[in-house]
């Protein structure tokens, strides 16, 4: 057994057995490398990874190979959920090198951290073109040995790369702030970037199978997203058939579990039949956030199906009994990818019987043959219909039940404070349109986990596992925890969820603030890397500048506190240039921008009318904040009259509404406005 028995990552403690002589990232290793004068192997990867598994299984667990390794480097294993910085770092060292990147990430530093030379996935021979991983290792060792001014010259270029890279974003076009007034404010700017983004998605649009490009396909659900708002503010039709096709598409896939709920990463073909199927958790936050959005601004209750399903999911399978919700399920389970889903008529009229099992087959795609290895992945067309008959739900429910029979895939069990905060802030807009009480009791739940389990001495933890809290949080931690414990505000009308959103505020700025008004990845008090990156680009979940400014303008609002509704409008200001040059890739910053310069509407309901609370509650409203319940010092709640409504932008109110239908026109009046405000910009 190496070191990484006693880490609190699943991912690090199943390579505790290898015959690899790991170590976790940090001094210890660095300090190792540089008494031997050694290279560092860093391999990078995480707990659900299909091809980490294999790679571990071919090379790590080989004995030949793991003395090779033992003998000329030092070995060091990261679980990239837990250490982004340091995935996000050696990332852009792989993908300088190679054009490419993905994980299992095989990269070698000098013993000082600069990067040499790396990879992705190696196999233990040579194979398809890709070098084995013993010759790579052979040429690394001999090139370490014998050409050290070629490996130093390469890291000195790497880490310069890396340094342009990572911690420049305004390399990707774009180099002055936007200036504020009149003519360019942000909540003008806004629109052409709405536009812009709804015009070059339809340009990828698959018409046929819904999202954007070719296989394989993930679901992005802030794409998604623009498009609904764009539909909201424009009226237009297209933006609104590039949303729901595409969820319509993802919904009647393989990628979605029909069965248990809840969506795969990604899918391999273009017609998402064909998922790989490990499920994370902050897929499940965004897309049921997109999902009960498209029935908010619908009506149309399939949507509806998916947010309770997958919300089930999650609440059900990764609810830890310790608290807090798990990251991940894997993609295989007994040592097969897929098992655990997969289906064969026999198996059908086995749980079912000849009848019921006749009707299953039919409904999810079994009578039109195997579209996985022999075996069929459930599925229901394009076109639905949606809602299942009675004796569909009665096959639905016997098959998961039967389901639960098998072993089930890997669950890594640790408590990521960005991803539980992501989906706390989507299941508190879930639960407040709904008004599902048990979601707003889990809402509430995670987070106070987040509260009382995440934190140490006041400072913020990245990840909890069987009751240790372990690493310094980053930026993305930060931010989601603004936005989900304001969120808990609006959902349960208690101050105290606000009192903690402003601390952990002022903590984000404090820690990842920088002169420049953007926000670091790692905070000041965190080790030195080879750059200190800053994240601004949107990846399998939303940049930590773009959460944040969106979160500390509304909590700005709600709060009435000017310094963290300037904080968020100087992140915004830093980076639309950016995004002017890439709207798609910072999709969320793009939403976001629709916050700045008076963009939100605050409405406050004062007095005991939880009627007029649900109006609010139930419409798609993006930029609004809702204010009730407990009041606060905030100006918001200055001459507010009990039993009344107030709707109002930059503290400028329309006439109060006592009614339901006087607060609906209050509603419809200020999102025309919005509207108009945003102008010709969006058609």
């Amino acid at each position: 057994m190496n070191r990484l028995a006693d880490e609190t990552s699943p991912y690090l403690r199943q390579h505790a057995h290898n015959p690899v002589d790991w170590f976790p990232w940090g001094e210890e290793a660095f300090a190792r490398a540089r008494a031997k004068d050694r290279p560092v192997l860093l391999s990078v990867g995480y707990s659900s990874c299909h091809w980490c598994h294999v790679m571990a299984h071919e090379s790590f667990e080989d004995e030949a190979t793991a003395a090779s390794v033992n003998r000329r480097f030092v070995a060091v294993k990261v679980d990239r959920e837990e250490h982004p910085d340091v995935d996000a770092v050696y990332m852009e060292a792989v993908q300088a090198m190679t054009g490419g990147g993905g994980w299992p990430m095989t990269v070698f530093l000098t013993p000082d951290g600069r990067p040499f030379f790396g990879g992705t996935y190696f196999p233990p021979a040579d194979r398809r073109g890709m070098p084995g991983f013993i010759r790579v290792l052979d040429a690394v060792d001999d090139a370490w040995r014998n050409r050290r001014a070629e490996v130093e010259q390469q890291a000195d270029q790497l880490a310069e790369a890396i340094a342009r890279r990572a911690a420049a974003p305004t390399s990707l076009g774009g180099t002055e702030p936007a200036p504020a007034g009149d003519d360019t404010d942000l909540h003008r700017l806004s629109g052409q970037l709405l536009h812009r983004a709804v015009d070059e998605l339809a340009g990828r649009f698959d018409a046929t199978w819904g999202g954007f490009g070719g296989a394989p396909k993930f679901p992005q659900p802030a794409l998604v997203e623009l498009c609904l708002r764009h539909h909201r503010l424009a009226g237009d039709e297209r933006s609104l058939t590039l949303a729901t096709t595409t969820l319509a598409a993802m919904a009647a896939g393989g990628i979605y579990d029909h069965l248990g709920g809840g969506f795969a990463r990604y899918s391999t073909d273009v017609s998402w039949t064909v998922p790989h199927f490990e499920k994370m958790l902050y897929d499940q936050a965004g897309l049921v956030r997109v999902y009960l959005h498209a029935w908010q601004g619908t009506g149309q209750p399939q949507w509806l199906q998916v947010v309770e399903e997958t919300v089930g999911y999650v609440l059900r399978d990764l609810a830890l009994v310790g608290g807090g919700l798990a990251s991940s399920e894997d993609a295989d389970s007994e040592g097969v990818e897929g098992r655990f889903y997969l289906w064969e008529p026999a198996e059908l009229r086995q749980v079912l019987g000849e009848e019921l099992g006749a009707v299953a087959a039919g409904w999810y795609g079994v009578d039109d043959g195997p579209n996985f290895e022999g075996r069929s992945i459930l599925r229901r067309p394009v076109a639905g219909p949606w809602t299942r008959p009675a004796a569909v739900e009665q096959a639905r429910r016997l098959l998961l039940e039967a389901r639960s029979t098998r072993v089930r895939p890997g669950l890594d069990d640790k408590v990521l404070t960005e991803w539980n905060a992501m989906f706390c802030s989507a299941l508190c807009e879930a639960a407040a349109a709904t008004g599902r009480p048990q979601w707003a009791r889990a809402a509430v739940d995670i987070g106070s986990f987040l509260w009382e389990q995440l934190r140490r001495d006041g400072r913020y933890l990245r990840s909890w596992q069987g009751g240790q809290a372990r690493h310094l949080a980053y930026a993305a931690d930060h931010a989601w925890v603004v936005d989900a414990f304001t969120r808990l505000g609006e959902l349960t009308g208690q101050r105290r969820w606000l009192e903690r959103a402003v601390d952990s505020a002022d903590d984000l700025l404090r820690l990842f603030g920088s002169d420049d008004g953007l926000l670091f990845t790692t905070g000041s008090d965190a080790e030195s890397l080879v750059v200190r990156p800053v994240d601004v680009l949107d990846g399998a979940a939303p940049s930590a500048n773009s959460v944040a400014a969106a979160a500390l303008v509304r909590l700005g609002v709600l709060a009435g506190n000017e310094r963290h509704v300037e904080a968020g409008q100087r992140l915004l200001q830093r980076l639309v240039p950016v995004a002017q040059h890439h709207p798609l890739a910072m999709a969320n910053l793009v939403g976001a921008c629709a916050l700045a310069h008076g963009g939100t509407t605050e409405v406050v309901v004062a007095g005991q009318r939880p009627d007029l609370v649900d109006v609010v509650r139930r419409r798609y409203e993006p930029t609004a904040v809702l204010a009730w319940g407990e009041r606060t010092g905030s100006p918001l709640w200055q001459g507010r009259r009990d039993g009344q409504a107030y709707v109002c932008r930059r503290f400028v109110c329309q006439a109060p509404a006592d009614s339901a239908e006087q607060l609906q026109a209050r509603l419809d009046a200020e999102r025309q406005a919005d509207a108009a405000t945003l102008g010709g910009h969006l058609r």
